[in-house]
Protein backbone atom coordinates (compact mmCIF):
# COMPACT_ATOMS: atom_id res chain seq x y z
CA UNK A 1 0.00 0.00 0.00
CA UNK A 2 1.62 3.55 -0.76
CA UNK A 3 0.93 6.33 1.62
CA UNK A 4 0.21 9.67 0.73
CA UNK A 5 3.54 10.87 0.65
CA UNK A 6 4.59 8.32 -1.66
CA UNK A 7 1.97 9.15 -3.93
CA UNK A 8 2.48 13.08 -3.76
CA UNK A 9 6.26 12.07 -4.54
CA UNK A 10 5.13 10.23 -7.98
CA UNK A 11 2.74 12.53 -8.83
CA UNK A 12 5.18 15.47 -7.98
CA UNK A 13 7.91 13.64 -10.56
CA UNK A 14 5.38 12.72 -13.15
CA UNK A 15 2.30 14.80 -13.40
CA UNK A 16 1.68 17.36 -15.66
CA UNK A 17 -0.30 19.70 -12.80
CA UNK A 18 -0.71 18.80 -9.35
CA UNK A 19 -4.50 17.18 -9.62
CA UNK A 20 -3.48 14.33 -12.43
CA UNK A 21 -3.35 11.09 -11.21
CA UNK A 22 -5.69 9.48 -13.98
CA UNK A 23 -2.55 9.68 -16.79
CA UNK A 24 -0.93 6.95 -18.21
CA UNK A 25 2.38 7.85 -17.21
CA UNK A 26 1.16 8.44 -13.69
CA UNK A 27 -0.66 5.38 -13.59
CA UNK A 28 2.53 3.05 -14.34
CA UNK A 29 4.66 5.31 -11.80
CA UNK A 30 2.30 3.66 -9.03
CA UNK A 31 1.83 0.23 -10.11
CA UNK A 32 5.75 0.59 -10.53
CA UNK A 33 5.86 1.48 -6.99
CA UNK A 34 3.94 -1.23 -5.66
CA UNK A 35 5.50 -4.00 -7.59
CA UNK A 36 8.53 -2.46 -5.82
CA UNK A 37 7.02 -2.91 -2.75
CA UNK A 38 5.18 -6.53 -3.05
CA UNK A 39 8.91 -7.89 -4.04
CA UNK A 40 10.60 -6.43 -1.27
CA UNK A 41 7.62 -8.10 0.60
CA UNK A 42 8.46 -11.16 -1.07
CA UNK A 43 11.73 -11.63 -0.52
CA UNK A 44 11.19 -11.80 2.76
CA UNK A 45 7.80 -14.31 3.00
CA UNK A 46 8.56 -16.78 0.04
CA UNK A 47 5.52 -18.67 0.55
CA UNK A 48 3.15 -16.12 0.17
CA UNK A 49 1.36 -17.41 -3.01
CA UNK A 50 -1.49 -14.66 -2.53
CA UNK A 51 0.91 -11.69 -2.70
CA UNK A 52 2.69 -13.04 -5.94
CA UNK A 53 -0.56 -13.80 -7.81
CA UNK A 54 -0.70 -10.05 -7.00
CA UNK A 55 2.03 -9.15 -8.35
CA UNK A 56 2.00 -11.28 -11.41
CA UNK A 57 -1.57 -9.17 -11.50
CA UNK A 58 -0.15 -5.98 -11.09
CA UNK A 59 2.95 -6.50 -14.04
CA UNK A 60 0.80 -7.66 -16.19
CA UNK A 61 -1.40 -4.59 -15.53
CA UNK A 62 1.68 -2.00 -16.55
CA UNK A 63 2.70 -3.92 -18.80
CA UNK A 64 -0.95 -3.35 -20.75
CA UNK A 65 0.13 0.54 -20.07
CA UNK A 66 2.97 0.36 -20.93
CA UNK A 67 1.63 -1.05 -24.18
CA UNK A 68 -0.74 1.59 -24.42
CA UNK A 69 1.69 4.44 -23.78
CA UNK A 70 3.84 2.92 -27.18
CA UNK A 71 1.00 2.98 -29.61
CA UNK A 72 0.50 6.66 -28.07
CA UNK A 73 3.28 8.22 -27.10
CA UNK A 74 6.65 6.10 -27.57
CA UNK A 75 9.47 8.88 -26.51
CA UNK A 76 7.56 9.25 -22.93
CA UNK A 77 7.41 5.11 -22.90
CA UNK A 78 10.95 5.26 -23.32
CA UNK A 79 12.00 8.18 -20.63
CA UNK A 80 9.62 6.76 -18.11
CA UNK A 81 10.71 2.92 -18.63
CA UNK A 82 14.44 4.30 -18.22
CA UNK A 83 13.39 6.22 -15.53
CA UNK A 84 11.59 3.48 -13.73
CA UNK A 85 14.46 1.45 -14.94
CA UNK A 86 12.05 -1.11 -16.23
CA UNK A 87 13.05 -3.67 -18.94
Amino acid sequence: MLTKEQKADIVRRYASNPKDTGTTVVQIAFLAKRIQNISAHLKARKNDHSSERGLLRLVGQRRSLFRYLDRRDPEAAKKLRSDLDVG
